[in-house]
């Protein structure tokens, strides 16, 4: 069964699949929501400027039917008249088309956005087969579309069949009105359908936009595997992440054991904790731990200063306080400053003890490391006498 739950799309879609299908060309489409934008962006464009093309119209009707005896049986002169009357009428259409093409183009846009895919062109032969037309037809997605373009087509009728019924005797005057008058009362019939007819088409635009937008995140629903495979991707295989890791941590250690023997001083637990440190003056605003560990790693960090004549010094509450507030390139807290100062004058003094000789110098003791630093440090906790 848990096989089955995993197999089942019940996970919703991811951002990156959701991208994926953005490059495949799939983004959430109405075409009822073009519809509505382009009639009403039109509807809209001829409302604004119904005067002037009533003006325009009626004078291109009266060029087109005003002619005389000679023209009428010039076949040349007829054909030149109808292509100077073409042109401006489609001079005089123009605005509307390109304001209806801006809408039809900008439509998508509020769904989807704008996407450019060149897999969206690419040729699907899957898509020639009758066998799958038929399955696009009786699937879910198909019988939804036959239902909606069934409703549409109801919705429209009644809506022009009642604006009809209300016009029909104003129609039926038309033919007994002037020129202009018939021209003015037919264009205010028709923008006041084309509203009714665009109001309608809000409506069905409505609903389908809510159900596209379900229908798209619904088809890109994942099951829980994807979501496994998904995120392994993403993050890569947990092994190899591991093994990555794994030589990482060994770069880091071969890296941090190279610096030992550049280091001026190791100061030491004296067997769980080894923290190196080097100091350059110019280049170094304090001290730097160039390298750390406990146990196994801190008597490798031990044996490698020996081998190199690298200073050792037994200094557990300094050392506990390095390994535990520093890492790998820190430079030391200011709260250790003293302490690390008087460990860097021994060194110091060391090294001129064993280049010029002379007496030895003292072993610092009892560096002055706040107890809050030292994880090891012994607090006394005084009785609460409050009471």
């Amino acid at each position: 069964m848990a096989e089955e739950s995993d197999l089942e799309k019940t996970e919703p879609a991811s951002q990156r699949r959701i991208d994926q299908a953005r490059e495949d060309g799939q983004v959430p489409q109405s075409r009822e929501l073009s519809t509505f934008l382009v009639l009403f962006v039109g509807v809209l464009a001829m409302w604004v400027s119904s005067g002037w093309l009533t003006q325009r119209m009626t004078s291109l009707m009266r060029d087109g039917l005003s002619f005389g005896h000679a023209q009428a049986f010039n076949q040349g002169a007829m054909y030149e008249m109808l292509t100077r009357l073409s042109s401006d009428a489609l001079i005089a259409l123009a605005p509307f088309f390109v304001v209806m093409l801006i809408a039809a183009v900008a439509s998508p846009i509020l769904l989807g956005g704008l996407v450019f895919s060149s897999k969206a062109f690419t040729m699907d032969l899957t898509r020639l087969s009758p066998l799958s037309g038929i399955k696009r037809i009786i699937s879910l997605h198909g019988l939804a579309e036959l239902v909606k373009g069934f409703m549409k087509s109801a919705l429209i009728g009644a809506v022009a069949f009642w604006v009809l019924r209300g016009y029909r005797h104003e129609i039926l005057g038309l033919m007994s009105s002037s020129l202009e008058v018939g021209l003015a009362q037919f264009g205010h019939m028709l923008l006041v359908a084309s509203l009714t007819v665009v109001a309608s088409l809000a409506i069905v635009a409505g609903v389908d936009v809510p159900f596209q937008l379900w229908q798209y995140y619904d088809r890109l629903k994942m099951t829980k595997q994807d979501l496994k495979q998904e995120n392994k991707e993403q993050e890569g295989d947990p092994q190899i992440k591991g093994q990555i890791r794994a030589r990482q941590r060994e770069m880091a250690k071969r890296r941090m054991m190279s610096a030992v023997p550049k280091a001026d001083v190791v100061v030491t637990n004296p067997t769980h904790y080894a923290v190196a440190l080097k100091y350059e003056a110019g280049n170094m605003g304090a001290p730097t731990v160039v390298a750390k560990g406990a146990d196994l790693v801190a008597q490798v960090i031990r044996e490698l200063a020996r081998e190199h004549n690298v200073p050792l010094l037994e200094a557990p509450p300094l050392a506990r306080a390095l390994f535990h507030h520093t890492k790998e390139g820190d430079q030391i807290p200011a709260a250790l400053y003293t302490a690390v100062a008087e460990v860097m004058a021994y060194v110091y003094q060391l090294n001129h003890f064993m280049s010029q000789g002379g007496l030895p110098p003292e072993v610092p003791s009892e560096l002055p490391v706040p107890e809050a630093m030292d994880p090891g440090a012994k607090r006394v906790v005084e009785p609460d006498l409050s009471w």
